[in-house]
């Protein structure tokens, strides 16, 4: 058999018993140990079980390097305990130190990784997804998620097709909530001094992973505070609330007559703001905003910005018009990440609210985009709405999920030729005014048909047809 090898920050090839040998049970079927677009994400006691996570963790702990302590951190999903618990004597089981941080958000590990140069991390969550389901995000020793090959070294033990080493001994565990202090005061660290005294804003920490120091940090800085959803619940994380459900938020703000509002997803690492309008403010224009105000510091090296395929066209647009380059990825923020770095770019991310600044870190960190939003904003005498009045006119665009339960005819939709032709009838259409996307959910069962057009008439029409054929052809 092969080894396994790995750059410079992987771990020792594995040796041992031949393929097929399991440490905790039979191999798992590959459409469970599969690695989506954000780790390993179902619902839990079906594709999401302790037996996976036993099995994942003692996996990680051969493909992380060597040396140094693995973290684990969840949101405040009822099943995290228990997750975190599989994992742990995985990772024991494997010989590995864990330090177990405990209710946290999804950046405080990768950040803590560099901090104190750990081996790597795990975070237990499913970000915006329902109660019932939950997830497992894996981090490499450089704090980024966990790089294709070990990911797919990982997937092949999962599967018991990786020869399995010998008994590595007993690890150790250890809780360490105290972790969760430097992640705070780096926060605060973030703002270079900037305070938000007397700021009326309002936050909704969707009862999960924000609770854990949301309202302490904005506190600290001085902000007239209204929160939502402020307890840490993992019956009621991410319904009818957070990121995803902005209605009690922008309520809220018009209510209170709120300068600005924050709402976070269940773990924290997503963000979408509204102004004191009532208005929304996506992932594109906080890209926009914070981007024009770096260009004009000369802090946005090139004046680029990375983004993704479902970015907004007006966007893209005003950001050229301006004299701005926008580089364009896949749907995930490791392939944001990549390009990132490939590319030396100061600041990227997703229309759903996921912002990596490289001069924070690089992690998508819901929280300190939150807190650069506000104090920029504070900080030149502005409202939110007065900063929102200089951004771009996005285009109309409708996005519509399609269930598709079977995941080859989901990945693999350009097969199906009469929906390849449909798609194709939509672009022709719109005559370059306008454009279709269709991609595979990576952590849910769901085909995921944009259009985006100058027009809302063809926005509407195109985006029902096209979800239509979807659903007929593929369902």
């Amino acid at each position: 058999m092969a080894e396994l090898t790995f750059p410079p920050c992987g771990a020792q090839p594995l040796r041992g018993q031949p393929p097929g040998a399991q440490p905790f049970g039979p191999a798992l079927d590959p459409a469970v140990a599969s690695f989506g677009t954000d780790g390993i994400r179902g619902r839990v006691g079906t594709a999401v079980t302790p037996a996976l996570a036993l099995q994942l963790g003692y996996w990680c702990g051969l493909v992380l390097p060597p040396d140094g302590p693995v973290l684990i951190g969840t949101d405040s999903r009822s099943s995290g305990p228990m997750l975190v618990a599989a994992l742990t004597a995985g990772l024991a089981a494997a010989g590995r130190e864990v330090w177990q941080i405990g209710l946290c958000p999804t950046p405080a590990v990768p950040g803590t990784i560099r901090r104190l140069g750990a081996a790597g991390g795990l975070m237990v969550s499913a970000s915006h997804n329902p109660p019932h389901d939950n997830g497992i995000k894996v981090f490499g020793s450089c704090g980024a998620k966990l790089d294709r090959d070990r990911q797919q070294a990982i997937e092949a033990g999962l599967r018991g097709e990786t020869a399995l080493p010998a008994f590595h001994g007993q690890g150790t565990a250890v809780a360490r909530p105290d972790l969760l202090d430097a992640y705070r005061s780096s926060l605060l660290e973030s703002t270079g001094g900037q305070r938000l005294d007397g700021c009326p804003i309002v936050l909704d920490l969707c009862w999960g992973s924000a609770t854990a120091c949301g309202e302490a940090v904005f506190r600290a800085l001085g902000a007239d505070l209204t929160v939502l959803h402020g307890e840490p619940d993992g019956g009621r994380i991410n319904q009818g609330c957070g990121s995803t459900h902005l209605e009690p938020l922008r309520r809220a703000v018009l209510e209170r007559g709120a300068a600005m509002g924050f709402a976070f997803d269940g773990d924290a690492d997503r963000m979408l703001a509204v102004d004191g309008r009532g208005r929304v403010v996506d992932g594109d224009q906080i890209l926009y905003l914070w981007g024009s105000a770096l260009r004009e510091a000369g802090q946005l090296p090139e004046d680029r910005i990375v983004a993704t395929v479902m970015s907004n066209l007006g966007f893209e647009r005003a950001w050229q018009a301006d004299g701005g380059v926008l580089e364009r990825t896949a749907v995930g923020d490791q392939y944001v990440h990549a390009a990132m770095e490939e590319l030396g770019a100061g600041l990227g991310g997703e229309q759903s609210g996921h912002i990596l600044s490289a001069r924070h870190g690089m992690s998508g960190d819901g929280l300190l985009t939150a807190l650069q939003v506000a104090t920029l904003v504070h900080g030149r005498g502005q409202t939110l709405a007065d900063w929102m009045d200089g951004s771009f006119t996005p285009y109309p665009q409708k996005l519509v999920n399609v269930t598709v339960p079977d995941r080859r005819r989901r990945t693999e939709w350009q097969q199906c030729e009469p929906l390849r032709l449909a798609v194709e009838q939509a672009e022709a259409a719109m005559a370059g005014s306008g454009r279709v996307l269709v991609r595979a959910s990576g952590t849910e069962p769901l085909l995921r048909v944009m259009v985006e057009a100058a027009e809302q008439e063809q926005v509407d029409h195109w985006a029902g047809h096209l979800a239509a054929e979807a659903e007929r052809l593929l369902s």
